[in-house]
């Protein structure tokens, strides 16, 4: 991990970033929302929301251990959170609470594991319920703890099958009666739930778990004294672990579906795992395309009944010496046809956005929503068509769901329609795509002209205060086809203030991401959080005060397979911040020492700019060169403002003449606060 940012800070801002998932309510789920601020006590006169006094299923709902079932903090005062330091001070106390996240809360330091007191119901209003760079940590007799319809996400270290960062979403170790349910974990940097030292009497139901080398671990111990169930959970975009259970005395694993998605990096070692003396029941789950779906060693006995397996291959087991055991000698439980599981927990899994409410909750006004579908089952078959339907100069928050899938569009949110926030509404990043191929090159269907590079761009952010999250942005022009034209292809064009991409992947080649203002003497802040950047010559761009924080840029070839390029070229007005990276990781398939950081860009030989870009506490690999500047149209970059601060790995080096180092004084007024001033993000 890079070393951190001194402590004598003067001061330090809060960001608070989420990602909605724009999702309709399945089965009986209902939950209660209170609006902003308030921190409600339920007594005899308020009706107590029924998300309030929900109790768990599964082992979780069994008495034993002095405990009658899992219903968390039911029965103590009702808080709404929006700051590390008010969920911490109540997950924290040794009184019962239900604890509602109403905002999206960044742990300080990243991998925060929050420790859990016993007696607790913390869950997430509607999906603004985020928890970012880190998670809960229940310990040995921790007890009666609910945790739902969070969205537990991105606390990634750069490094796959991280060794060194145990930053989980949810960890226990020895607790008893926890029911973990209705969340989105995912992006972690060890495991996205680890159930650890004989904790006992669990229930994991209706979660996504994503995006992660590992998801799900369970035992490591020598005991065999756990009982754990396993239910409606859409495990996807992992590894291992799905779950692998060590030593649990009876583990009832059902109607979760495992899916090891076409077309990724991320390739499944195996599913469902029955280890040590585990005594496993697996049940109407079902498998798509997992390398070694069902494994047990030799030791442990595993019963499989009603599974389906789609494309998958290897290992798919069953057997043992143990004797088969029944579920409902503990508890109750329904079974779902297995075939119906992947739409079943794609429309019912994670976090709930439709809320059920009580006559006497206070309701803070949603969004509005419009919702796309390529098939026509949202309002609008294009993302461009529910941009046009947003009325101009509106005042309030208008989001745009998309459906996974892929559009082939251009988008342009217009300057006069601020406040628009345009969401995927899969699981992951990858599953809604919008993609175009226009260059600057192009010329346009009317013959006027070409478009320019800032008229290629695949979506035009123009209006402040716009938001783009959960989805990918792509511009694919071939350049190996059409060499005869300028080349520059945008992918994401920003020219506005106050715009938010938060888990985001952007894809191109020359010049992918642009961040403009809408003048030159205008303010444009841009803020790129848990994002994927990838392109080759200045594909991070313009003039714009942008940070890109906790986010990895990745190099990629040029189309003839040679390895050269720049990540940024500022083009910053005099008395502005320009480019900052921060806390992330930049490397890629490429040669060694072939990439510069940056270069200085003077628009048109422009004497008045004063291009700035710092990179700073983040994660150079071998690609980058060891003079990382360079000149850029007859100006030389050492006239300009380019620095590095605490950065490592192979491409990281010391301070010379041509790689500046800011000392710790000059980083104190460099951090991701200085660059945003007096704007806070936070999820709309």
């Amino acid at each position: 991990m890079s070393p951190r940012t001194p402590r004598h800070r003067r001061r330090r801002k809060a960001l608070a970033v989420g990602l909605p998932l724009a999702l309709t309510a399945a089965g009986s789920l209902t939950y209660g929302l209170f609006g902003a601020g308030t921190q409600p006590q339920a007594s005899a006169a308020t009706a107590v929301p029924a998300w309030a006094t929900a109790t768990a299923d599964g082992f979780a709902s069994v008495d034993a251990l002095g405990q009658k079932g899992t219903y968390g903090g039911r029965g103590g005062r009702i808080v709404t959170v929006k700051t590390l330091a008010d969920l911490e001070k109540y997950a924290t106390a040794s009184d019962p609470y239900v604890i509602v996240v109403a905002a999206a809360i960044r742990m300080d330091p990243v991998g925060k594991e929050i420790k859990v007191r016993s007696d607790k119901t913390i869950i997430g209003s509607g999906t603004s319920g985020q928890i970012v760079g880190g998670g809960f940590f229940l310990g040995q007799g921790v007890h009666n703890v609910i945790i739902r319809n969070l969205t537990i996400r991105d606390a990634y270290q750069g490094v796959w099958n991280d060794k060194e960062h145990d930053y989980d979403g949810i960890q226990m170790d020895g607790a008893h009666h926890v029911w973990i349910d209705h969340n989105d974990i995912r992006h972690m940097a060890d495991g996205l739930i680890d159930s650890r030292k004989d904790t006992t009497y669990l229930t994991v139901s209706w979660n996504r778990l994503s995006q992660e080398n590992k998801a799900f671990g369970i035992g490591w111990t020598d005991h065999v004294t756990a009982d754990i169930t396993v239910h409606h959970n859409w495990i996807r975009e992992t590894e291992q672990r799905n779950p692998s259970t060590d030593n649990v005395a009876h583990a009832h694993l059902y109607n979760n579906y495992l899916e090891d998605e076409a077309g990724t990096a991320i390739k499944s070692s195996y599913g469902d795992y029955a280890r040590g003396r585990t005594n496993m029941l697996l049940e109407n789950s079902y498998f798509q395309g997992m390398n070694n779906p069902v494994i047990r060693d030799s030791t442990a006995t595993l019963v499989q009944r009603g599974n389906r397996f789609s494309g998958t291959s290897g290992r798919n087991e069953s057997g043992g010496t143990g004797s088969a055991w029944d579920p409902k000698r503990y508890y109750p439980y329904a079974l779902d046809k297995a075939g119906d599981v992947p739409a079943l927990l794609k429309s019912g899994a994670g976090p709930r956005t439709s809320l059920g409410t009580t006559a006497t909750a206070t309701t803070k006004a949603a969004a509005t929503t419009l919702t796309v579908a390529r098939d026509g089952s949202g309002q609008y078959k294009t993302v461009q068509a529910a941009v046009d339907a947003v009325p101009a100069n509106n005042a309030s928050r208008v989001v745009i769901s998309v459906k996974p899938g892929t559009y082939r569009e251009t988008v342009k949110v217009p300057a006069n329609k601020p406040h628009v926030t345009i969401q995927g509404a899969g699981g992951s990043r990858k599953d809604t795509v919008i993609v175009y191929d226009n260059a600057a090159g192009t010329t346009k269907p009317d013959g006027s002209g070409t478009y320019g590079t800032p008229g290629s761009a695949t979506v035009s952010l123009q209006a402040d205060d716009s938001q783009l999250r959960n989805l990918t942005v792509t511009n694919d022009f071939d350049e190996a086809r059409h060499p005869d034209i300028a080349n520059q292809a945008v992918a994401l064009l920003t020219s506005a203030d106050k715009v938010m991409l938060d888990s985001v992947i952007i894809e191109g080649d020359q010049d992918t991401l642009e961040m403009e203002t809408a003048a030159k003497d205008k303010p444009g802040r841009v803020l790129v959080t848990n994002s994927y950047v990838t392109g080759n010559v200045d594909f991070v761009f313009g003039r714009a005060t942008a940070v890109i924080d906790r986010s990895v840029i990745t190099l990629k070839k040029r189309w003839n397979g040679t390895s050269a390029g720049y990540v940024t070229a500022p083009s910053t007005a005099a008395g502005r911040k320009g480019i900052l990276v921060n806390r992330s990781t930049i490397g890629g398939d490429v040669s060694a020492a072939s990439f510069f950081l940056g270069r200085n860009w003077h628009p048109g030989g422009d004497t008045t700019v004063d291009p700035q870009a710092t990179v700073r506490n983040s994660t150079l690999s071998a690609a980058i060169k060891s003079t990382p500047w360079s000149d850029m149209g007859g100006f030389s970059w050492k006239d300009d403002r380019f620095a590095e601060y605490r950065n490592t790995g192979a491409g990281a080096g010391a301070a010379s003449g041509n790689r500046p180092q800011l000392t710790d004084a000059q980083a104190a007024d460099q951090e991701v606060a200085d660059w945003l001033g007096d704007w806070t993000p936070t999820a709309s």
